[in-house]
């Protein structure tokens, strides 16, 4: 089984959310966006379907990093995430919380052996163009 099959987003905390989201615009071209920068890409074995890999920047509160206390968190692109699951189950890896199933993709997260959390993603990439605000989208060359 393939397990994960690309990078699908790079979070992390700061304590000043706004000033942060407003340097990486002005000096990297990066967007503020309500939900972070979104880059697109080609899948290279099906060239007109697009990929995405999120980019968000949080306050240094959020909640959503937990139980890590880590200021970054990476989120992988999974094919079968259910599936991919079981087995991490099986290997030891410990999960945290529940499947999350939004219309845009399945979620789930682990921790890795240092408390780093990840976040899995079986993403759907159809509904997910059709939810982005094209004009946040930095698209790939």
């Amino acid at each position: 089984m393939k397990r994960v099959k690309g990078l699908g987003g790079v979070f992390f905390k700061t304590n000043d959310p706004k000033m942060m989201k407003a340097w990486y615009e002005k000096h990297l071209g990066i967007p503020d966006a309500p939900y972070g920068a979104t880059f697109e890409w080609r899948k290279s074995n099906e060239e007109t379907k697009s990929g995405f890999t999120a980019w968000s920047i949080f306050s240094d509160t959020t909640k959503y990093f937990q139980p890590s206390s880590k200021e970054f968190m990476i989120n992988y692109r999974v094919e079968n995430l259910v599936e991919l699951l079981k087995v991490l189950k099986e290997e030891g890896v410990t999960i945290v919380g529940e499947v999350d199933e939004q219309e845009y993709g399945k979620f789930a997260w682990i921790l890795d052996p240092e408390g780093n959390k990840i976040e899995l993603w079986e993403p759907v990439d159809k509904v997910y163009t059709d939810i982005l605000d094209q004009d946040h989208v930095i698209k790939s060359e």
